[in-house]
């Protein structure tokens, strides 16, 4: 497999590069290669970023121009389009992401920026009320400068989504430029320490911050940002339930659950990671899950025979081992141990083989807290009132899954999830699902 060119590293700053400061090398997860270089001066990078989108949101027409937040956004999609080959190289060799889902991921990008493109034309954005002794009116107005903190593994779809967003409604931000935009407009800076986003967290001069990221970090970066009552539009992982129910057949969806486990190598905020199946498919899923990881393809992301890539680096590795032997010692029973594979070429690199534990109590770690890996959990329960309870006990949680034999939409608003499918979940195969819902109501047991 080829690597690719090295190049030397730049920010983006003010619609130049920015060759200053220091280095940090980048490695392949898969061999623990150097592939590369990305900037890492954080700390004055963002300092001239902020000053320029400071700048841009102030003294330009960005803001009230919406004809050209629309025609920015499509010049975007043209020049990614131009591109569109060239972005398979790069997730696999850095994310360990495999090619199939790196396409999955380079495809979602032209619709966020079209879609976003429309909003900007669209003046819909206010309110009016009118008495005899006046009239009230609300508008929807840019805030300003709208940092987006992108996470690591799905920084391209993520990014642009968050992008996209702030460029419709008038926003400049730290984060290429299109031909029509203003310099200063979109900055985009690396760092290797958290220096640059801890400035954009404390700066007056930033009003509202993107963050998508774990609950650690958001809890911190909220609590930093208290301060100036600054404004936070959060994506944050959790435990994403899998609901099994007797009469779906789980004969048939068993590597459709598989499948979203390692979807994205198991680094994903949606990753399908507790399992709740109803008695009845007690054996064939403990044997499914037993059988299935000691023939799934684990290997580097670019390689036509990898079902699987590896984790993001050798500490995750650590952390996830570390997790599930936490678990198996405080009574979780083994389905398939899973481990780090150490031998032949995956030596140097940072892979995991899909571990399954079967566990009783919900108060473990590993069922309160986003594993991020491939480790799913498997509890049991006899009837669906059964499956609420330990469904919706986290603190937390992004999406879940429900798979009945039909897609009766009045179980889906008893889970506490920001997205929940029916009869599918997130995986390779999620461009074909049937049914979503968006539900913030409480899980509740059926009338």
């Amino acid at each position: 497999m080829g690597k690719s060119v090295v190049r030397k590293p730049f920010n983006w700053i003010s619609g130049f590069q920015d060759f200053s400061g220091t280095s940090k090398d980048a490695f392949d997860p898969a061999s623990h290669e150097v592939i590369g270089h990305n900037p890492d001066n954080g700390s004055e990078a963002v300092k001239s970023a902020v000053a320029a989108t400071v700048e841009a949101c102030h003294e330009t027409m960005w803001a009230h121009d919406r004809e050209l937040r629309a025609r920015v956004l499509e010049q975007q999609v043209q020049a990614f389009g131009r591109n569109r080959d060239d972005f398979l190289e790069v997730p696999p060799l850095e994310t360990g992401k495999i090619r199939e889902e790196a396409a999955l991921e380079r495809d979602m990008i032209p619709s966020k920026l079209r879609n976003s493109g429309a909003t900007a034309l669209a003046d819909s954005d206010r309110a009016v009320t009118s008495k005899p002794v006046g009239i009230s009116l609300i508008l929807g107005q840019a805030m300003g400068v709208a940092p987006v903190m992108a996470p690591r593994n799905s920084p391209a779809a993520l990014a642009i989504r968050s992008l996209a967003a702030a460029s419709a409604a008038g926003c400049t931000t730290v984060m290429n430029e299109a031909e029509d935009m203003p310099k200063g407009v979109i900055n985009l800076f690396f760092q290797a320490s958290p220096e640059g986003s801890a400035y954009l967290v404390a700066s007056p001069e930033v009003p509202v911050v993107n963050f998508a990221g774990s609950k650690c970090t958001g809890r911190a970066i909220s609590s930093n940002g208290a301060k100036h009552l600054k404004r936070f539009g959060m994506e944050l992982g959790g435990k994403t339930p899998r609901i099994v129910l007797d009469d779906s057949k789980i004969y048939v969806p068993l590597p459709a659950l598989e499948d979203a486990l390692t979807f994205f190598d198991g680094q994903c905020g949606m990753t399908g990671s507790q399992l709740l199946m109803q008695n009845g498919g007690h054996g064939a899923v403990c044997n499914g899950l037993a059988e299935w990881p000691r023939t799934i393809g684990v290997g580097p992301a670019g390689h036509p025979s990898s079902d699987m890539g590896p984790l993001i680096d050798r500490a995750n590795i650590e952390r996830v081992d570390h997790a599930v032997q936490t678990a198996i010692a405080a009574e979780a029973k083994v389905v398939e141990r899973g481990d780090p594979v150490k031998v032949g070429f995956h030596r140097n690199g940072a892979f995991f083989r899909p571990a399954s534990l079967e566990v009783c109590d919900d108060i473990l770690a590993i069922m309160q807290e986003e594993t991020f890996g491939t480790v799913i959990t498997i509890q049991w329960f006899s009837d669906e009132a059964e499956a609420i309870r330990p469904a919706n006990d986290h603190e937390l949680g992004l999406a879940a899954s429900i798979r009945p034999r039909d897609l009766d939409g009045s179980r889906l608003s008893r889970r506490r999830s920001k997205q929940v499918w029916s009869g599918s979940t997130i995986g390779r195969g999620s461009a074909t699902i049937t049914k979503k819902a968006a539900s913030s109501s409480p899980a509740s047991a059926p009338e």
